[in-house]
């Protein structure tokens, strides 16, 4: 085998490696995002009224995403819930009666939102690819807790349900499979009485809107994937001046 025709096939082996590498982590990122997320324009303050915005995407690639169903805490019952009209979205809060009577704004609250489930229209869907936001107001915010976990279901057209069902893991634990959205909650300030928020980090638009260190570990999948492929394509490219200065066949 002649040095060139040798050096060319170094070349494309650490070619071949970077391809590999790049394929496996872009789908392990992908792997490791796309989830159901609940984040908020600002930061959510206890005691205080929130937007939340709850991101569904669309894993699967032949079938679309036709329902979502929410669950709201039965432990920390919030007083007002309003939902966001959808176009092509029919949702419907479905309230139940408290264990124990609260109170907010000088009035007794008996009864609280408990689920609120979105549907959708004949033929709309949320596509392969694709992903929609479906939006909340609540409160007041608990006071004794610094997050909610809002455990959803997420239903395709091909009948299949995924529970979005998993808390938090605890620190230094493997991520679950199936996270639940979690919102998280800061304390007021001293010299704002009515839970007004500080911007948020994150902006809406973000592919993931949950504080997790999900995306972090995507990305240094990502990387070391793209490294570990840049160094076998500099093996191959090695190879190849190699074996034009010697004149050897490279193996």
């Amino acid at each position: 085998m002649s040095p060139h025709r040798s050096g060319v096939r170094a070349l494309a082996k650490g070619s071949a490696v970077l391809a590999t590498a790049g394929f496996l982590a872009l789908s392990t990122a992908g792997a490791a995002s796309a989830h159901v997320t609940a984040s908020t324009p600002k930061d959510a303050v206890q005691g205080g009224y929130t937007k939340v915005t709850f991101r569904v995407p669309n894993e699967r690639p032949d079938a679309g995403t036709v329902k979502l169903e929410l669950t709201l805490p039965a432990e920390y019952p919030l007083a007002s819930v309003s939902t966001r009209p959808l176009p092509g979205w029919k949702v419907e809060a479905v309230k139940a009666a408290l264990d124990k009577p609260v109170r907010s704004h000088g009035r007794e609250i008996t009864e609280a939102v408990r689920t609120v489930v979105w549907t959708a229209e004949p033929g709309v869907r949320i596509e392969p690819g694709q992903f929609n936001e479906f939006d909340l107001s609540i409160g007041p915010l608990p006071d004794n807790t610094e997050q909610l976990l809002l455990p959803a279901k997420q239903t395709y057209d091909s009948g299949e349900v995924v529970d979005w069902n998993a808390p938090p893991p605890a620190e230094g634990a493997e991520e679950p499979e199936r996270p639940a959205p979690v919102l998280k909650l800061v304390k007021a300030d001293d010299d704002d009485d009515h839970g007004t928020a500080t911007a948020s980090t994150e902006s809406d638009d973000q592919d993931s809107a949950s504080a997790s260190g999900r995306d972090d570990t995507a990305r240094w999948l990502g990387g070391a994937g793209l490294a570990v492929g840049a160094l076998g394509l500099g093996l191959g490219a090695g190879a190849v001046l190699r074996s034009r200065r010697a004149g050897k066949p490279v193996a």
